[in-house]
């Protein structure tokens, strides 16, 4: 049985090494080494710790049992789009790979929306990475549409990312 709860900054660890786990499953195979390496770095648990403890910041952590499979992170919008009043930003939605196709994206996601309303927001703003297509089909069911091209950098990798949008009224 799959179970939700808040992340806290006590989770910190177990937030970045889903992070790495994810990102290099789902990723790992489009970088060096050295980008990969240099990218991951950046996402300490120390850095997980900080946003877990700022109230800017929220954080869902899906768990199968005693195992982490995934987690949501909501913060503030950072991507460079001009948004007309409150916005925020999904920032990281990672499922490790055994637990794809069981509704714990969905469970996620749903989450991350009443959260952004219950916030005050009125837009909520993604990147994804222009070739993840079973991200964009999922994105695109819950109503976001693309704004823009981005570039997401991985070490010194750019890559051609998409900011995609959804109003929340």
């Amino acid at each position: 049985m799959i179970r939700y709860r808040p992340g806290t900054p006590a989770d910190a660890a177990l937030v970045a090494d889903l992070f790495a786990r994810a990102f290099v499953e789902t990723f790992g195979h489009l970088y060096t080494p050295a980008d990969l390496e240099a990218f991951l770095a950046d996402l300490s648990p120390d850095g997980f710790r900080e946003e877990l403890a700022d109230p800017s910041y929220a954080f869902r952590i899906a768990f199968d049992g005693t195992q982490a499979a995934g987690y949501c992170k909501l913060g503030p919008l950072g991507l460079p789009v001009e948004a007309d009043g409150s916005a925020i930003e999904l920032r990281q939605l990672y499922l490790l790979r055994p637990w794809h196709g069981r509704g714990i994206a969905q469970v996620l996601m749903d989450w991350a929306l009443d959260a952004a309303r219950a916030r005050g927001a009125q837009a909520i703003f993604l990147s994804v990475y222009s070739d993840n297509h079973r991200a964009k089909a999922f994105y695109r069911r819950y109503g976001f549409a693309f704004v823009k091209p981005y570039h997401f950098m991985v070490g010194e990798q750019a890559d051609e990312d998409e900011i995609w949008k959804r109003e929340l009224a």
